[in-house]
């Protein structure tokens, strides 16, 4: 997956969630630790990272430093982790989920994997915690 299907795909979210009454602005193409920015349907100010998975797991990959710069935001913003994978779309609210213990996972070095790898400090976010669940 490159970058420009990585943005296509956050915008489209964007857009189907803009449907369904959110008011949110795309600001992937940046380098902010988030993908879109703007309010929930009801109003509250939020803040969503995406996540797009080739590949089914069980379990949910949430780097902790993404988690910690997502929490660094004001304290009245909701954040929100969607994942998006074979399986389904999951949304993850942040703001009170319990994480899990975390784990150092050996993983690619970035989301647009070219082979190298690293180590990476990880939370591993059950299908169960997820706020919201589309089953494809």
């Amino acid at each position: 997956m490159n970058i420009e299907t990585v943005h296509n795909l956050e915008q489209g979210v964007i857009k189907i969630l803009n449907l369904d009454g959110w008011d949110l602005d795309w600001c992937g193409g940046k380098f902010e630790h988030y993908d879109a920015v703007g309010e929930t349907p009801k109003g509250r100010q939020c803040i969503i990272e995406m996540k797009f998975r080739k590949k089914y797991y069980e379990t949910k990959m949430l780097e902790k430093y993404k988690y910690e710069k997502l929490m660094d935001m004001p304290a009245d913003m909701i954040k929100i982790y969607f994942v998006a994978d074979p399986k389904g779309n999951y949304f993850f609210w942040l703001n009170n989920i319990e994480l899990s213990p975390i784990k150092e996972l050996y993983c690619p070095s970035t989301t647009l994997w070219h082979g190298a790898k690293k180590n990476k400090e990880v939370y591993l976010l059950e299908e169960s915690q997820a706020a919201i669940v589309n089953l494809l």
